[in-house]
């Protein structure tokens, strides 16, 4: 509820009660980063009293608590925490995530404009606060087959949506370097508004002359050294740790007080079972504390300095005239939130049960054609073979080169050197196309795993060592409309569907989170050997990040930005 002026100043100069006091507790005061004793008062969605004693319609008691300002999640996808915006709404807020920035391109990649605006139209409904970056890269090379195609003429009438914040991550970053002209129209429709960047590993002249193009965001940075060079050009750097990117030990050192105005916290991709088991950015306040990072400094990176970031001047301080974003806390170094606030409301199950929940969008979305074993055969004459090089823990991977003989005109995955058929089959209707190559990494020895989630471009993706375990769990994505399968001799050892796009459940977060348990223990069952295998395969088929990946154009040498004859 927005509240008129003369509420807002009555009710601060405190001549008028205010509508809700959190009493008792102590404010972290991000400009001085002392911890102040005091009431903070509020009228409907706006703090407008601090450090005084206030009256109150209502009052909580937030004795022996600390408040401190609302997380901001600065770059995410909300369809890779495999729940719709509603159920990851009720899934994070209450651990203090009160803003959450998303780029909606996994479902624009499926269904186009309708996804985004599906998204935009749930983003007015939710208890947390969901901005949206319209998706710059639908699909984000010309070397895969995505459902749909998005350039600059399309995204031009929802620049100026309420909800919209700007470009969202511009991943074809060889594309603007090489003066792209779909790339260029869309930076240049843009020009002068947030662009969010995506370049892994880029540096030197090249760097400048991405960040030169108006880019000024960015979360790929994996090294401190790395970190450091792109926030010496005036980027803002988003220190990541979702699932499989994991960053936040490697940027640590950068977190000071003096360099974390210009620091944020982002997920960028996080599902239930790891927010259950560790967290949010409540996840990593807590652990770059634990690194050595200054509180001060890590507070800001996860509100203020991200709320300058991205332009939303009215949230990011527990001060008058700020957005009620609150999060009531234990202690710094811990971090767990007993209340929160999102825009003055308490996100509790009352506030979650009150929203409006609109009809998903995005059924039936996997036509895929039957697969049979024979498809995944990998000809070649060439004895050297090209391998993907798993790196856990990133999305980065190795060029390898492997000797691999054929056999009746087939290289056969390889148990003992654990070398095992990847292949990715087009799904939403349009080629038929599907590309097999090698991956090593998974440690899998037996059956296979598929998926639907299969970044960016969302066609099947599935990694095994026997073909015919490989075609029942392809095929047996089509029959749930999307989703994870693990398949066994036959058999299917463990699912979990996701109906909407191919990449979002229709239950609670729980019952995702407790099908992933299930998914995780299947996977390990065949051998499999990476914490999180099934987000790990999706963005194998990535190929704006370096060195070597795999679409249903066949595997592309990320470097050269080309396909592999």
């Amino acid at each position: 509820m927005r509240p008129n002026l003369s509420d807002l100043i009555d009710q601060g100069r405190g001549i008028a009660p205010a509508d809700l006091v959190l009493r008792g507790g102590r404010v972290f005061d991000l400009i001085t980063g002392d911890l102040v004793e005091g009431d903070v008062a509020i009228c409907g969605d706006t703090i407008v009293g601090v450090f005084d004693h206030y009256e109150g319609r209502e009052v909580i008691d937030c004795t022996g608590k600390i408040l401190v300002p609302g997380f901001i999640d600065t770059h995410l996808h909300i369809e890779s925490s495999l729940v719709t915006p509603f159920e990851f709404d009720r899934c994070v807020c209450p651990r203090g995530v009160t803003t959450a920035i998303c780029d909606p391109h996994e479902i624009a990649n499926v269904c186009g404009l309708e996804g985004i605006e599906y998204f935009l139209a749930a983003a007015s409904r939710t208890v947390m606060d969901i901005r949206v970056q319209l998706s710059s890269c639908v699909p984000s090379t010309h070397m895969e087959t995505a459902g749909a195609r998005l350039e600059a003429a399309d995204l031009a009438p929802l620049m100026d949506h309420p909800r919209v914040i700007g470009l969202a991550e511009f991943m074809n970053f060889p594309g603007v370097l090489m003066k792209d002209e779909g790339c260029l129209a869309k930076l240049e429709a843009f020009r002068g508004r947030h662009i969010d960047g995506h370049a892994p590993l880029l540096r030197g002249r090249d760097l400048n002359g991405y960040i030169a193009a108006g880019i000024r965001t960015e979360h790929e940075a994996t090294t401190a050294e790395e970190g450091l060079e792109k926030l010496r050009k005036g980027m803002r750097v988003l220190i990541r740790e979702g699932s499989v990117s994991k960053d936040l030990h490697a940027l640590a050192p950068l977190l000071t007080e003096r360099q974390a105005p210009y620091l944020c916290f982002c997920t960028d991709d996080r599902n239930p079972l790891d927010i259950a088991e560790h967290g949010h950015l409540d996840y990593m306040i807590r652990t770059a504390i634990a690194l050595g990072a200054p509180p001060l400094a890590v507070y800001r990176a996860a509100s203020l300095s991200a709320a300058e970031a991205f332009g939303l001047k009215d949230r990011g301080l527990i001060a008058p005239g700020k957005r009620a974003d609150i999060a009531v806390i234990d202690t710094l170094e811990g971090c767990h939130a007993s209340l929160v606030l999102s825009g003055g409301v308490v996100a509790d199950d009352a506030a979650f049960a009150r929203r409006e929940v609109i009809p998903p969008v995005a059924r039936h979305s996997v036509k895929a054609g039957r697969v049979e074993p024979h498809h995944f055969r990998c000809s070649g004459n060439r004895v050297e073979t090209p391998v993907i090089g798993i790196l856990p823990g990133k999305i980065i991977t190795e060029h390898l080169s492997f000797e691999i003989s054929p056999e009746d005109g087939d290289k056969r995955p390889d148990v003992l050197r654990d070398l095992m058929r990847i292949a990715v089959i087009e799904r939403h209707g349009k080629n038929g196309n599907k590309a097999a190559g090698f991956v090593k990494g998974f440690g899998i020895q037996k059956g296979a795993i598929a998926s639907t989630v299969c970044h960016d471009h969302h066609n099947i993706a599935v990694v095994g060592a026997d073909y015919a375990d490989m075609a029942l769990a392809a095929n047996r994505l089509g029959e749930i409309e999307g989703g994870f399968v693990v398949v066994e001799g036959g058999r299917v050892l463990a699912e979990l569907a996701l109906p909407v796009a191919g990449l979002m459940s229709l239950e609670p977060f729980e019952v995702v989170r407790d099908a992933l348990v299930d998914l995780r223990a299947a996977a390990r069952s065949l051998g499999v050997t990476l914490e999180e295998p099934f987000l790990q395969l999706a963005f194998l088929a990535l190929p704006v990040i370096p060195h070597l990946k795999i679409t249903d154009h066949g595997m592309v040498d990320v470097d050269r930005f080309e396909v592999i004859p």
